[in-house]
């Protein structure tokens, strides 16, 4: 009997101490800390149209996105205009990129010109690209970088000229010249002619890349501009205040894809550091250290980001 009751004392100690050394079951809810959801590995495309303000703002994106997050970039330079970007972003092969708001609320969604225009424009973007694509607008950066008018400064001292409205009264004793699109599109020639009464006595289409030489050759007297131009540093052109406010509005902000935001967690916060950083003076320099200086647009973008202190890396 003594042996029995050894026997049966030494099983319930084993029992015992083999119920305290086991973990618990876990709940039948399934609750308790699940484990960490891995972050993705695929880059974040980004795009680019083939301008130089185009290749420094999509660097401004790559730079923030990579200092910010656990994220890779992939930037796909030059890709091409809106209608090539669009189509490329919605098929899922880019994930975001930089766009103005005039050209996204008049190509993309078939507004007019004259409804393109205030502090709300973002928003009213960003709620018809959800609908629409599933995509979200982010910003604007801060510039306008809109059409201007402008001339040598030999003519704006020869006439006085300071203004769209001075230009106006002497305009057919001049001549226009600008690219084809800018001459044909509404929001373009046709809307700043009309709200200034312009009657040039000639208006000659030139390819974009020469407006600037024909303007000093002489061959024209007044040229298009993009206000954020770099050749607007070098002192060689006079660009004419417009004022009745009659140009739209193209302010810079991104454009991304919705489940990008949702796939890449802290992304949209990293693209929310781009939100007013930059005036027109600072895009017409930048532009100016890349065209003009020869610097390359990855380390100017880096300079001014690091500049303002928006890097944690730096």
């Amino acid at each position: 009997m003594k042996k029995i009751l050894i026997l049966i004392l030494a099983l319930a100690l084993i029992l015992a101490l083999a119920a305290c050394g086991s973990a618990p079951a876990p709940a039948p809810d399934g609750g308790g800390d699940a484990p960490d959801t891995p972050a993705p590995t695929e880059p974040i495309e980004i795009a680019t149209k083939p301008v130089t303000e185009g290749y420094i703002l999509g660097e401004m994106l790559s730079i923030l996105i990579e200092d910010q997050t656990d994220y890779t970039t992939n930037v796909t330079k030059g890709l091409g205009a809106t209608t090539i970007i669009m189509p490329a972003l919605e098929n899922g092969e880019f994930d975001l990129y930089p766009e103005y708001t005039s050209t996204g609320w008049i190509l993309v969604l078939g507004h007019t010109s004259d409804e393109a225009a205030g502090s709300d424009l973002i928003e009213l973007l960003d709620a018809e690209y959800g609908e629409t694509y599933d995509m979200s607008w982010i910003g604007p950066y801060g510039f306008n970088d809109t059409y201007g008018l402008a001339v040598s400064p030999a003519v704006a001292e020869e006439y006085n000229l300071t203004t769209c409205s001075e230009l106006a009264a002497v305009s057919d004793q001049l001549v226009f010249g600008a690219n084809a699109d800018y001459i044909e599109r509404e929001d373009g020639f046709p809307r700043i002619a009309a709200a200034y009464g312009l009657n040039f006595k000639d208006v000659i289409d030139i390819d974009i890349g020469l407006r600037y030489a024909a303007l000093e050759s002489g061959e024209v007297d007044v040229i298009k501009v993009d206000t954020t131009d770099a050749q607007l540093e070098t002192g060689k052109c006079v660009v004419l205040e417009d004022d009745l406010n009659a140009q739209t509005e193209y302010y810079a902000a991104t454009v991304v894809r919705n489940d990008a935001l949702a796939k890449y967690p802290g992304l949209e916060d990293a693209l929310k550091l781009m939100n007013g950083i930059l005036t027109e003076e600072d895009m017409i320099g930048l532009n100016y250290k890349v065209e003009v200086e020869g610097m390359d647009e990855h380390q100017v973008a880096y300079d001014y980001l690091a500049g303002l202190g928006l890097l944690q890396n730096a």
